[in-house]
């Protein structure tokens, strides 16, 4: 199998698979550099309100294909970190779905997703230490966001791996879940993200991203006011039902139709 990135869309939820089986699912250059359009695609189709962004077969991703260093080493720097930059950036929920080596470029990938499922046998390292490379500084800003100054520095200063567990408790990870669960809690939990109001969604991922840039604030309320989403889930909740909320990211609508969550 070729070094690839594949898209899958289902349901409301695009799946992006890491697929380099020969080498760990590690990042080629191509594979850098096709990252942000593939994302542009999944942010201006209405039909999708998800994003999960896993592996293929039995890891997540081991890091940067070494190889490609070879290539240039600045220029793969680069792509890599347009990569993380633009999946930070992705305006709908991102969720990873962590099994394996999540190791080197996999975990700056992982950290930049909005959330991270993990299967109970996966590791997690940061490795730029064991190449003599400087990790650029919104990598390590995002990572000691995730995991407080202490963690960030073990993982950047040594290198090491750690397990599910550890990673769960530094907060790296939200849920750990046996491998054979993993799916079936990911499925399940993107189904209620994409069964959610995206208007919600993406005003507290950009508030989450730090202060509101000036007019942002009454930006966001006046969506609220004209974009149907309130008097839907007002509507909804009095009518014990469903809500099917139509605003979009791109200002198309989209209701949301046929996604039951479990427990609904």
């Amino acid at each position: 199998m070729e070094p690839a990135l594949h898209l899958d869309v289902a349901g409301g939820t695009a799946t992006v698979r890491i697929a380099n089986p020969a080498k760990r699912n590690a990042m080629t250059t191509d594979m850098w550099r096709a990252l942000p359009g593939l994302l542009e695609r999944c942010a201006t189709d209405p039909a999708v309100r998800v994003l999960v962004l896993t592996g293929e077969g039995e890891t997540f991703c081991a890091g940067a294909d070494i190889s490609s260093l070879t290539e240039g080493a600045d220029r793969s720097r680069d792509l890599a970190i347009a990569a993380e930059e633009a999946l930070a950036a992705f305006p709908k929920p991102t969720l990873a779905a962590v099994r394996g080596f999540c190791v080197g470029g996999g975990c700056q990938l992982a950290a930049a997703c909005d959330l991270r499922f993990a299967s109970d046998d996966a590791s997690f390292g940061v490795t730029p230490a064991k190449l003599g490379i400087v990790y650029g500084p919104s990598s390590t800003r995002r990572l000691v966001e995730l995991t407080g100054p202490a963690t960030a520095k073990y993982l950047l200063f040594s290198g090491e791996l750690i397990d599910a567990g550890r990673a769960l408790r530094t907060g790296l990870v939200d849920e750990v879940w046996p491998r054979e669960a993993l799916d079936r809690r990911v499925a399940e939990f993107a189904r209620v993200l994409a069964s959610r109001s995206q208007l919600t969604q993406a005003a507290a991922k950009e508030f989450a991203a730090g202060p509101a840039a000036p007019g942002r604030v009454a930006h966001w309320a006046e969506q609220e006011r004209a974009g149907g989403d309130t008097a839907e889930g007002v509507a909804a909740f009095l009518e014990r039902r469903q809500p099917r909320f139509g605003w979009t990211v791109d200002g198309r609508s989209a209701p949301c139709t046929g996604l039951p969550v479990a427990g609904h």
